[in-house]
């Protein structure tokens, strides 16, 4: 009895492990790529950032045609992930670009544009945007409700003092709203010192340096929700934020 059930486990052992290496190799032969296949199609998505519309599926089209990148037509294999993805990346409007290739015939491209979080107006030159990685996008014919900063700018000021404060005001849904410009200037120090143009009431926010933008908002903020509901929106012409814990409000 002993040997029969010996012999009928290493039997089933070993149709067991006949059919672990069907099923394996089955599951290889399906998926293995077909050499010869013609790419049918491309899945393109343009990733919604919210804030953005620099490229659409027509322009990524394009840019792929021009370089005799475009997969439709070519052998599945022959198409070069890395390349495309290189190539699309080399557009100012983009930031990062997915490509795989799918078990259907078509090719998936996943495009992430840039998130651009000011447009910059230098006194005297052209105007770009930055986006939030304080990477330098040029101008374009976009257009954005996103805040827009005038006056004595260079690009390294731009960067390191404006950038933060632009990701701030998105960041934040009041202040989102209600800053529309950023005045930039210098002082007698020939220090640069901001001025904030808002969309509600008509007074001008005297900001100073940017040196504790976050907590000089939240003073304004507190300001406004206990002052602006008695005394009214248009009661002030100025409001200065330059010294810690006081704001100066000068009256029309």
């Amino acid at each position: 009895m002993k040997v029969k059930k010996v012999l009928k486990l290493s039997v089933l052992a070993v149709l067991f492990i006949a059919l672990a290496g069907y099923v394996v190799y089955a599951m290889t032969s399906m998926t293995k790529p077909d050499p010869e296949e013609i790419c049918r199609g491309v899945v393109l998505v343009i990733e919604d950032n919210g804030s953005a519309d620099f490229v659409d599926k027509a322009k990524v089209e394009s840019l792929l045609k021009a370089q005799n990148l475009y997969p439709v037509g070519r052998k599945c294999a022959d198409i070069d992930t890395r390349t495309i993805e290189e190539a699309l990346k080399r557009n100012p409007f983009i930031e990062r670009v997915e490509c795989y290739k799918a078990s259907d015939g078509k090719f998936c491209i996943n495009v992430f544009q840039r998130t651009p979080v000011m447009y910059i107006m230098p006194t005297g030159k052209d105007g770009y945007f930055v986006d939030s990685n304080g990477e330098i996008i040029p101008n374009t014919n976009f257009a954005s409700n996103i805040v827009v900063a005038t006056g004595d700018i260079d690009k390294k000021y731009a960067v390191k003092e404006l950038v933060p404060f632009g990701k701030f005001l998105q960041n934040d849904d009041f202040w989102n709203n209600q800053i529309e410009q950023i005045n930039v200037s210098k002082d007698r120090e020939h220090q640069r010192v901001v001025e904030l143009v808002p969309r509600v009431g008509e007074h001008i926010v005297y900001m100073g340096q940017m040196e504790g933008f976050e907590k000089k908002l939240k003073r304004l903020k507190t300001f406004y929700r206990k002052a602006m509901g008695q005394v009214g929106w248009n009661k002030y012409v100025k409001i200065n934020l330059e010294y810690d814990n006081q704001i100066i409000c000068t009256k029309k």
